[in-house]
């Protein structure tokens, strides 16, 4: 199978965890996409969608799925969302597609994360993605320069702005053994808006598209 044809299977997957007439969370990204255009097809009525960013805002509208803000639901069942890293523990990197703020504010309102991803993002260690960190602009450098001093590569991501108006860092160079730990650290930096490093709120399932079938994985 392709990458894009796995991303098709979990998307698919993920419907299994969704609830009629319950408001869902939303992630951002590719993957995400497919999971979308599948809750579109299925026809499960849902009260509406909290979503992570711009982008699945408008697919979701276009679609006819009922958009809510986060400000207007207490807590959610499930939040589903893709990942560039996960671990055999169910830690996250996010971020690549520089949603990572919003992801984790609508995660942490979510009973559960589901994660659907293919097989090549499940990793022994995170890092080997260059993990992404939100911060506002005026604190770039200066966040770059505590990375670099760990040893890592800070990079400013070209062209970016958020949709909170800040700047993305993509940090290569790091092995996270201790992602909670680092995600509280890196949180605590001034300039920092957020770490995509996921372990205060991390997967409770992983829908994992593999050659032979979606295998899932709970943590």
């Amino acid at each position: 199978m392709t990458q894009d044809e796995l991303k098709t299977l979990v998307g698919q997957a993920a419907l299994q965890y969704v609830t009629p007439d319950t408001v869902v969370g939303v992630g951002t990204g590719s993957t995400v996409d497919k999971f979308i255009d599948a809750l579109a097809a299925s026809r499960i009525r849902i009260a509406g969608a909290v979503s992570s960013s711009v982008r699945s805002t408008e697919r979701m509208k276009a679609l006819g799925i009922p958009v809510l803000e986060a400000s207007e639901v207490e807590a959610l069942q499930v939040y589903i969302d893709g990942a560039d890293e996960i671990d055999h523990q169910g830690h996250m990197v996010k971020g690549g597609g520089a949603a990572l703020t919003r992801e984790k504010i609508v995660a942490d309102l979510a009973d559960t994360f589901v994660c659907i991803a293919d097989e090549s993002k499940l990793v022994e260690v995170l890092g080997r993605f260059p993990l992404p960190v939100e911060v506002i602009p005026m604190a770039a450098a200066q966040v770059a320069r505590r990375f670099t001093a760990m040893g890592a590569e800070p990079v400013l991501r070209k062209d970016c702005v958020t949709d909170n108006g800040c700047q993305i860092l993509d940090v290569k160079g790091l092995k996270i053994a201790d992602p909670a730990a680092f995600e509280a650290e890196v949180n605590q930096w001034p300039g920092v808006v957020t770490v995509g490093v996921f372990a205060r709120n991390k997967a409770g399932v992983c829908l994992l598209g593999t050659a032979q079938g979606v295998k899932t994985l709970t943590f």
